[in-house]
């Protein structure tokens, strides 16, 4: 069942050139992490409840690369913590909405992950994310 807002998703060229303007916000990164299946480099910066997730292509045929080049720096997509994916991925499929991956994988910080296609979710990328309380830190993407 989904819980929370987990974090907005920004593609950005750099992260250590995006996170000066959080930072002088007051607020400061918690994790950078690589995700290598993925492409992406990922800064986690705690904003209240929720998280703001720099996101830095490690690859030039990564997502977030593509998406840099067609749209520019920006929001990537909106996430939406859930305490089990698989059931929601499944509530999901059974009632018609486009999925993009044939079931969930594991993202940032050990989270399982499923992402929603824009055309299914009023043109925004959704994902939805459930921590796993067995790998280090949580699954809350708290490895730096």
């Amino acid at each position: 069942m989904i819980g929370k807002i987990d974090h907005v998703g920004i593609a950005v060229r750099s992260i250590d050139e995006a996170k000066r303007l959080y930072e002088a916000m007051g607020l400061h990164v918690e994790a950078i992490e690589e995700v290598p299946h993925e492409g992406v480099r990922v800064a986690l910066i705690p904003c209240g409840e929720s998280r703001i997730e720099l996101l830095e292509p490690t690859s030039d045929d990564s997502p977030i690369a593509r998406f840099l080049e067609k749209r520019g720096p920006g929001i990537h997509h909106l996430c939406l913590g859930s305490d089990d994916v698989r059931a929601d991925d499944a509530r999901l499929r059974a009632a018609g909405y486009q999925v993009l991956r044939p079931e969930p994988t594991r993202g940032a910080g050990g989270c399982w992950v499923q992402f929603v296609h824009p055309k299914s979710a009023g043109g925004v990328l959704l994902e939805l994310s459930e921590g796993d309380p067995h790998h280090p830190g949580g699954g809350r993407g708290e490895l730096t």
